[in-house]
């Protein structure tokens, strides 16, 4: 059996050594496991901007926890009215090429989400992107803890993982397999075009479940989980980040069949409900509230 100690340091070699290498200009290997297409890109801003709906505007030290590089654009928009960006990261490669995109705001920090090494009730405002589910099972309670502990009272935490597996994926797995057969017998006939190509190319880079970077540990809880057992120590509300898988889109979502206008319903039906798209879609926005204490 794999022991805790083992799981974060295998996490920890892979993001050194592989995930936070550039492939590109400005982009990592770990890129690999989103769609970057440019049919996609309107739809993957909106939803990466979703987090900043649930942060106070402004603050002094914002706490970016499992920040890796701070790899998009709009991650920098989260500490934009923020003194202080804390990146804390069990990645030392992380931590440098993060200091590289916010120099002097930032201050980094080598260190385990599940033992942050600060003080109570410190930061104005708190994100988390994709992190939790690299812990040992045993420990994501006590990240929800730790994160909830150092959370300055009156101020939120903003924390993204995807659920296991969604219902909405569920559903929408027929229709992936009849995309992907499509797609197929293109590339028998001869006939894929550019767009498909690079899709093909894609795929064959990212593992078979598209979240998870091959070769790191991950482990999901579901939202009766999320419910009942962090719910039980803290208040919490779960909002949709983003309904949609990386398999989804790529099946999908194609710019000569109508696809930014697919994306485009696909987010005005998240927004209309936010509640539902979060706890049945890929990717679910958990938003934690520190309560200001009474006197």
């Amino acid at each position: 059996m794999t022991s805790e100690t083992d799981i974060k340091k295998q996490v920890r070699e892979f993001y050194d050594q592989v995930g936070w290498q550039l492939v590109g200009e400005d982009t990592y290997q770990n890129a690999h496991y989103e769609d970057l297409r440019p049919v996609a890109r309107q739809y993957i801003h909106n939803c990466h901007l979703r987090v900043l709906r649930h942060l106070l505007p402004s603050g002094k030290y914002l706490l970016d926890a499992g920040s890796g590089p701070i790899q998009y654009p709009e991650y920098l928009e989260y500490s934009r009215k923020h003194q202080y960006r804390v990146c804390a990261d069990i990645s030392i490669k992380a931590l440098q090429e993060a200091r590289t995109r916010i120099g002097n705001q930032g201050l980094f920090v080598v260190c385990d989400i599940a033992n942050l090494p600060f003080r109570s009730d410190v930061f104005s405002g708190e994100v988390s992107l994709h992190t939790i589910h690299h812990l040992p099972e045993n420990e994501h309670l006590q990240a929800y803890q730790e994160l909830y502990r150092v959370l300055e009272p009156g101020s939120s935490a903003a924390i993204v993982n995807g659920w296991p597996a969604p219902r909405l994926m569920r559903w929408a797995d027929p229709l992936i397999k009849f995309g992907n057969r499509i797609r197929n017998v293109f590339k028998r006939l001869g006939g894929r075009t550019p767009e498909i190509q690079k899709v093909n190319k894609k795929n064959r880079q990212a593992h078979n479940n598209d979240e998870t970077a091959k070769g790191t540990f991950t482990n999901r809880h579901d939202a009766a989980w999320i419910r009942s057992v962090v719910g039980a120590q803290m208040p919490l509300e779960i909002f949709v980040w983003r309904s949609v898988s990386v398999r989804f889109m790529r099946s999908l979502i194609h710019p000569s069949l109508g696809g930014r206008f697919g994306l485009g319903l696909i987010y005005a039906l998240e927004e209309r409900w936010p509640r539902w798209y979060g706890e049945n879609g890929q990717y679910p926005l958990i938003v934690i509230r520190k309560p200001v204490q009474k006197q």
